[in-house]
C-alpha cells in the first residue's frame, strides 16, 4: 500500500470506525482499537474518498443504505481477492457459510479453511460484508471486530429486511 495514505474516523453503533484511503479509492476500514495497515499515514477529514465512505456508512447504519457504491482497492493475493469479492455477492440481510463461499468459488467443501482465513483477513469490513459468513451449522464463528460486533450488524439488517435464510 502506498505511503500516501490517509484516514479518518467516525462514531458508529458499533464503536469508533477508521476509513484509509489512497486518495482514490477506500484500502482499509477497521474497528477500535486500529492497527493501521499502512508504514505511514495521515489523518485527513476531508478527503473526498473518506467523505464519501463515511456518508455511506452512515446511511447503512441508519439503514437507509443496503449496497456500497466505494471504489475499493484492498491489498491481498489472488485468492483473497476473490473470496472478497465473493463476499460482496452475499445479499444483505442474508448470511452463507465458509462452504457455500467454497463452492460458490469451485472449490472442493474442504477448502472452506482457505476460505475461512481469507474472510478473516479482509481488510475493509461492513462493505466487503464478512460479516455475513456465519458457521455451517448456523452459528456465530470469528469476526475480527469481535462476535458482539458482528451479532450487532447482523441483527441491523435483519430489522430493516427480511430475515436471513440459512
Amino acid at each position: 500500500m502506498s505511503t500516501s495514505a490517509t484516514w479518518t474516523e467516525m462514531e458508529s453503533p458499533i464503536g469508533p470506525l477508521r476509513i484509509w484511503s489512497d486518495g482514490q479509492a477506500v484500502i482499509a476500514l477497521g474497528f477500535s482499537p486500529f492497527r493501521d495497515p499502512v508504514a505511514e499515514s495521515r489523518r485527513d477529514d476531508e478527503d473526498p474518498v473518506g467523505l464519501r465512505a463515511r456518508v455511506q456508512l452512515e446511511q447503512y447504519f441508519a439503514g437507509e443504505r443496503r449496497d456500497f457504491d466505494l471504489p475499493l482497492a484492498p491489498a491481498g493475493t489472488d485468492f483473497r481477492r476473490r473470496v472478497w469479492a465473493a463476499l460482496r455477492d452475499i445479499p444483505y440481510g442474508r448470511t452463507t457459510s465458509y462452504g457455500r463461499i467454497a463452492a460458490s468459488l469451485g472449490m472442493p467443501p474442504g477448502a472452506s479453511r482457505a476460505v475461512g482465513a481469507a474472510n478473516g483477513a479482509n481488510p475493509i469490513a461492513i462493505v466487503v460484508p464478512c460479516h455475513r459468513v456465519i458457521g455451517s451449522d448456523g452459528t456465530l464463528t470469528g469476526y475480527a471486530g469481535g462476535l458482539e460486533r458482528k451479532r450487532v450488524l447482523l441483527d441491523l439488517e435483519r430489522a430493516v429486511t427480511v430475515p436471513a435464510l440459512f
